[in-house]
């Protein structure tokens, strides 16, 4: 979950749909397979799809549980992926199950070299989990806890040698970093990259990267990569060891996990073990990406070395930590929003058919993973993707192997019924409107996307909610029914949506799949796209039609040989209203140029794009107030003398256009020459 899961909507379907809105408004397979059985002994081994993302190959589940063992796993998986694989466009994958001390499965499909036709190798192919780094890094923290060296609820500026400026007078805590609630805003700069170049000292990062806490530490969930990355540089300072050096002595070393490292660039000796990433399994591999911030999400591994680590945690930390140090780390519980999934110690929670487990998603630009833990099972699952794939098919094949896996091997009863249909249509109608996550940026230019790619809830006729964000990181359209008062229910996976209301007004609401690390916000009216989009497109056909106006009345006036009718003072000043007009389109192809520049490489954020950005940032400042100041004089001057209603008409139109767009500017914070966003 490194690049935005989504949560996330992801950060990369984001940016998307900023596309697209941008440019409207311009305009005005089943591949063989290796795997890996181990029957007794010790192991050595969370868009829009359609339903048909997932593999309706696969074999239905019985109620009945089936045996958990190498054979039916390996049939059953067998009867999932390559389909699911093919259809997703996916070059490869590799899945991990265990049980106990033993892994009961580990398996490869498909390719990790498409071009050589070089299979996934369970034991040795290296995949990138992104975010499922994090658990590593989270353990590393309570090792040191262990030993005496770390307090999770003392300040984090006792063992940094920076300050962390205090937020409403009160500092952060190891446990508030490893929860997501310490406060932190979004932090997208020094995220991600294909330029081996781009990778910086842990120390260099955390203090240049710091960024602005915008919520009180302990309230509000909002996942941070830049805080993983700052517990990683405390287990640095108070181990004395550099962070990839501890992670290979006290993680990599007493597991075994030979086919794993946190280094970067990626060390000559793991090359020929790592599988590449790809847009679409058709398409040519992409470079080795680097991620920044190494602690949260810079892991190659391979499954067998995944199956390691999530053994050494259902076997009450294995060589890594105690058994109490362990259940520290699985057993708490932040506070939550309801009765919905929160966060453990670094891991969060995740109920299917009403059996808790803990869990970590990762995705950078290439790679999708998820890690399940069942620690009262004793069960693991590990799968990681090696491919973008189409219609965000990652998401729907996680989601739907983690569903049809608990069905098949872990029933359970979860039943529900729905609260009366008049209350329902009640509930449905409050809760209805647009969100804003608490995963973002709120105090630089990259709010803009609050306003562009916001959440909405829909309320429908028959009492029931709609919310179309959730549908696209999911295997097909949910039906969510109120079950309690402001909870629903989907009635497909069992997941949940609750509402906190105080006074008659929704002031949180989240969901199971993300409110152990995000919540959302009712949208404030100064930013609610509802009436703000539509203001900006109007303002944008204003301004496009007045700055093409310009020219082609300047040509027809030559044809026939017709004078301007306006001159002196008020002539200069209709100009002025054009130059900025064309002021604002200058700026929005800018903006076009950033954010198509972003899709094709995420690392361009952070370097190569900061004069583009530093640009945008005067534009649309001096483009908005000088069109404003300038349209509202020609509007003054239109009255004073007396002009046609039509000129007084496009002098309040292009006035109302400059508001909506200074509203904007200074409203996102589409302004300034700081680099930390």
């Amino acid at each position: 979950m490194l690049i935005i899961r989504k949560i996330t909507p992801k950060i990369m379907l984001v940016m998307m749909l900023c596309l697209a809105l941008l440019s409207v408004m311009v305009l005005a397979v089943q591949a063989p397979a290796q795997s890996v059985r181990q029957g007794s002994g010790p192991a050595e081994a969370t868009q829009a799809p359609s339903n048909s993302q997932t593999p309706d190959s696969a074999p239905s589940d019985s109620t009945a549980i089936a045996p958990l063992d190498p054979a039916d796993v390996e049939a059953w998986l067998d009867g999932f992926f390559p389909y699911a694989l093919e259809r997703g466009r996916i070059a490869g994958a590799v899945v991990v199950v265990v049980q106990g001390d033993q892994a009961i499965l580990s398996k490869g499909y498909g390719y990790s070299d498409v071009e050589s036709q070089r299979r996934v190798d369970p034991q040795t192919t290296m995949f990138r989990p992104g975010s499922v780094s994090k658990l590593l890094t989270w353990t590393a923290v309570m090792q040191q806890v262990e030993a005496g060296k770390l307090d999770l609820d003392r300040d984090v500026n006792d063992y940094l040698d920076f300050k962390i400026p205090p937020y409403e007078g009160k500092p952060i805590t190891l446990r508030q970093i490893m929860t997501h609630s310490a406060g932190f805003e979004e932090s997208m700069r020094h995220l991600i990259s294909a330029d081996p170049a781009a990778a910086m000292d842990l120390g260099d990062l955390v203090k240049e990267a710091l960024p602005q806490r915008v919520f009180a530490p302990g309230t509000t969930p909002a996942y941070s990569n830049y805080a993983t990355a700052l517990a990683g540089y405390i287990v640095q300072r108070v181990s004395g060891v550099p962070f990839d050096d501890y992670i290979d002595q006290r993680i990599f070393t007493p597991l075994k996990m030979n086919h794993s490292t946190f280094r970067q660039p990626l060390p000559k000796r793991f090359e020929r073990f790592m599988s590449k990433g790809y847009s679409t399994s058709t398409e040519a591999a992409k470079p080795y990406e680097i991620v920044i911030p190494g602690p949260a999400g810079a892991l190659a591994s391979s499954g067998a070395d995944m199956g390691r680590f999530m053994i050494a945690h259902l076997q009450g930390g294995g060589p890594l930590l105690s058994a109490e140090t362990t259940r520290q780390m699985h057993d708490f519980r932040a506070p939550a929003l309801g009765p919905l999934n929160t966060m453990a110690l670094g891991f969060y929670e995740q109920r299917v058919n009403g059996r808790r487990a803990i869990a970590h998603g990762g995705d950078t630009e290439w790679f999708h993973s998820d890690l399940w833990l069942f620690p009262e099972e004793g069960v693991g699952v590990y799968v990681s993707l090696n491919s973008n794939g189409i219609n965000a098919a990652p998401h729907a094949i996680r989601g739907a192997l983690l569903h049809k896996f608990a069905d098949r091997y872990l029933p359970g009863e979860d039943s529900y019924t729905p609260i009366d249909e008049q209350t329902a249509r009640q509930h449905a109608a409050l809760v209805a409107g647009h969100y804003v996550s608490s995963r973002g940026a709120f105090t630089n230019f990259m709010s803009v996307l609050n306003l562009l790619s916001p959440t909405e809830v829909i309320a429908t006729p028959d009492g029931t909610i709609s919310i179309p964000a959730l549908d696209a990181i999911a295997s097909g359209p949910r039906e969510w029914i109120e079950v309690e008062p402001y909870v629903w229910r989907d009635r497909e996976t069992g997941e949940r949506v609750a509402a906190e209301v105080k006074d008659g007004k929704v002031t949180r609401l989240s969901m199971d799949v993300m409110s152990p690390f995000t919540v959302l916000q009712p949208a404030s009216f100064g930013e609610n796209p509802a009436w703000l989009l539509p203001a900006l497109f109007a303002a944008l056909a204003i301004v496009l039609l007045a700055a093409l106006a310009w020219p082609i009345r300047a040509l027809v006036r030559r044809h026939y040989g017709s004078e301007f009718p306006l001159q002196g003072t008020h002539r200069l000043v209709y100009r002025l209203t054009r130059v900025f007009a064309w002021l604002i389109l200058a700026a929005l192809a800018c903006w076009i140029i950033l954010i198509t520049t972003f899709m094709g490489d995420i690392g361009a954020i952070g370097g190569p794009l900061d004069d583009m950005i530093m640009l945008v940032r005067i534009l649309c400042p001096l483009a908005s107030i000088g069109l404003t100041i300038t349209a509202a004089y020609h509007l003054f001057l239109s009255f004073r003398d007396g002009r046609a209603w039509t000129m007084k008409l496009g002098a309040l139109l292009l006035l109302l256009a400059g508001l909506v767009f200074l509203w904007v500017t200074f409203r996102f914070h589409i302004y300034g020459f700081g680099m930390v966003y």
